[in-house]
């Protein structure tokens, strides 16, 4: 599958393929229909998230079956997400709401009723995990207080502000180290239902350590889950951690709702630029997401400076941006996506990708050396392409992080890297069955479809063993007839 013809022609100084940064809609009940979802992705979005927060299996795998009839439809790679809830640091239930003071101390406990024991329930067991001098943080951050003592399932802590606490509002503790415990019960039930259910990626939630990823790819493994894993950078600890994330993980997002409340929200713009530029360092595709064009829930146009976070993105050079409310319980999902694709695609063509790698030291390994290779024939010759046969995607990605402004064309025989890849900066995939000539025919293909033209000149990046992972190490030049 590939994107329809007149995407494939467009050109107004953009890649003749289209946009570059990619789109990522969550749905949810504004856009539970399949005339919705197969809008939006035929407004622009090259990814669904699903937010395994909420919903039934049930309602899961009827959204999955309408996402696939509509790329089928439409002719799309549309990547599919299974974004893990974890753990579930929330206040319970209670009547009103809570008035508090400064000074005042506050005793949680999981699941407590709050009329007959005066504590303020929560849904996780804070107990197991914080410590004294540990901070909790409410309300967004709004309210703050410290623990001063853990005994006997009860936490207590003094306030540092008044305000007032509202039923099953989120908690942050960005002073605790959950010890790679971020996967529950409910998140390995979620996975054991991804496994069997065509999910191209995993979203987990409230990394801290590259262990995490590590655990949750042995657990993947051995449920033969093939999907590539997000980590959503959205603690403090994954901050303090990032480069060693960023290596280990298939993709990261910036996750920057959680993320402002457990940092400063000033530090967001300077870690969001950190994390693209060692996302192309290492290959490893980002993912920019959290309030993007969030007045868009309420209103048809976005506010001016949403528009400049978006184009922000852009010009850092992310590989995907994320809409969160503004497509899964907004009131215009679909002028959502098409404004996104508009802002995306206006700075792309009017502004280069700022290119955050090049702030950071590449080193030498040899998926860099062959995609230099690539990048420095095909921009001498003035090539019109880049053709790459590949088996993971790791070729594909590897040319795409050094961000170009040749179209780069993916050809591959697995359904899943085809869609995996549609999230990739840059990258326009296509499947075929396994042919030593896969890129040659694709080329030729595509000649008859008059997407190029008598003369162009292309490259294609192919490997001894056609279908095989990792043995990338052919170049050629092709000029067409």
């Amino acid at each position: 599958m590939v994107g329809d013809k007149s995407q494939t022609k467009q050109s107004n100084g953009v890649a003749s393929w289209g946009r570059r940064s990619k789109i990522l809609a969550t749905i949810g009940p504004s856009t539970d229909s399949y005339e919705l979802i197969k809008h939006l992705i035929a407004s622009g979005a090259n990814g669904i998230r699903l937010n395994f927060s909420h919903g039934s299996y049930e309602e899961r795998k009827r959204q999955i079956r309408w996402i696939r009839k509509a790329e089928k439809e439409l002719g799309r790679n549309v990547a599919i997400v299974l974004d893990l809830q974890g753990p579930k640091i929330r206040l319970g239930d209670f009547e009103g709401v809570i008035e508090v003071k400064k000074g005042q101390i506050l005793a949680f406990e999981k699941g407590a009723d709050y009329v007959s024991s005066g504590h303020i329930p929560t849904q996780y067991d804070l107990s197991l995990k914080v410590k004294r001098g540990e901070r909790i943080l409410l309300l967004d951050g709004r309210i703050q207080c410290v623990v001063t003592t853990v005994k006997d399932g009860v936490v207590y802590a003094e306030l540092i502000n008044n305000g007032i606490l509202i039923k099953r509002k989120g908690m942050n503790v960005p002073d605790t180290d959950f010890g790679g415990d971020v996967i529950t019960d409910k998140d390995y039930a979620d996975l054991i239902f991804g496994s069997t259910n065509d999910i191209d990626y995993v979203a987990l939630s409230f990394v801290q350590s590259p262990d995490d990823i590590k655990h949750l790819r042995n657990l993947m493994a051995g449920m033969n889950f093939s999907a590539k894993i997000i980590a959503k950078i959205e603690t403090k600890a994954a901050v303090e951690n990032i480069e060693d994330i960023v290596k280990e993980s298939d993709v990261v997002m910036v996750a920057r709702g959680d993320l402002a409340v457990e940092t400063t929200p000033e530090s967001i713009p300077i870690v969001q630029r950190r994390i693209i530029g060692l996302g192309q360092l290492y290959a490893t595709p980002t993912i920019v997401a959290t309030q993007m064009l969030i007045s868009m829930t309420e209103q048809l146009t976005p506010s001016r400076a949403e528009v400049s976070d978006v184009a922000t993105a852009v010009l850092l050079g992310a590989d995907c941006l994320m809409l969160s409310d503004e497509t899964a319980s907004g009131l215009y999902p679909i002028e959502a996506v098409k404004t996104m694709r508009d802002i995306i695609c206006y700075t792309e063509t009017h502004s280069p990708c700022d290119g955050g790698g090049d702030h950071y030291n590449k080193g030498h390994s040899l998926q860099l050396a062959i995609s230099e290779a690539i990048i420095k024939l095909a921009q001498i010759i003035q090539a019109k392409a880049i053709i790459a046969e590949t088996k993971s995607g790791a070729t594909a990605i590897g040319v795409s992080a050094c961000r170009i402004d040749i179209p780069l064309l993916a050809v591959t025989n697995d359904p899943i890297t085809a869609r995996q890849l549609s999230l990739v900066y840059g990258v326009e995939s296509f499947l075929r069955p396994v042919d030593k000539k896969a890129a040659l025919k694709l080329t030729d293909f595509l000649r008859a479809q008059e997407v190029f033209n008598k003369g162009d000149i292309v490259v294609t990046v192919s490997g001894k063993y056609p279908g095989v992972v990792g043995t990338t190490d052919t170049i050629k030049v092709r000029m067409l007839n």
